[in-house]
């Protein structure tokens, strides 16, 4: 054995070149070639995935929007990060089974599963608001109290979520 680590020969060509490449490239790399806009998360447990979609609006209120899956049951949760001021945060609303159309605001704090500050880390651990769509990927997102408020939600139960999420989530991949 020559003590070097490297592809066996039977991996040749550019398929092995190309996977040698990617598995030595770093997260952090990964994330910051990703548009937060096409950004997909997971928690630390595998629960969970969270998936950013382009609004497709310019005139939207909000800067961000996606959607969180209680993996392995049919919960699927919908939400969105709108700047606000004084101080300057990001805000982030997450529902389950909200009504279509008209609703009243009893309608949507009764679907709403949690509110709050929405944060973004990037590799070296530091913490800013979450970066609107067009903005580079965060490494990990911090959703402040997601867990128990989860747990406190309609999203919770049999046949539904029974795990809660951790409130760091951590870049998966970028969807293309």
């Amino acid at each position: 054995m020559s003590g070097k680590i490297g592809i066996t020969a039977k991996r040749k060509g550019v398929a092995a070149i190309a996977a040698a490449a990617f598995c030595a490239v770093p997260v952090s790399t990964l994330s910051a070639a990703c548009k937060q806009e096409q950004a997909i998360y997971v928690d630390r447990d595998g629960a969970y995935e969270l998936r950013f979609a382009p609004l497709n609006s310019q005139s939207a209120a909000a800067s961000n929007q996606f959607k969180v899956s209680a993996l392995k049951t049919p919960v699927v949760m919908e939400g969105y990060v709108m700047p606000s001021e004084d101080p300057v945060r990001a805000i982030g609303i997450l529902m389950f089974n909200c009504p279509e159309g008209d609703a009243t605001g009893a309608d949507l704090d009764a679907c709403t599963v949690w509110q709050g500050a929405v944060y973004g880390m990037d590799a070296k651990g530091e913490m800013d608001n979450l970066q609107p769509e067009g903005a580079a990927a965060a490494e990990r997102l911090v959703f402040p109290g997601l867990g128990p408020a989860i747990r406190q939600s309609s999203a919770w139960g049999e046949g539904k979520a029974t795990v809660a999420p951790w409130d760091v989530l951590t870049f998966k991949e970028c969807a293309i």
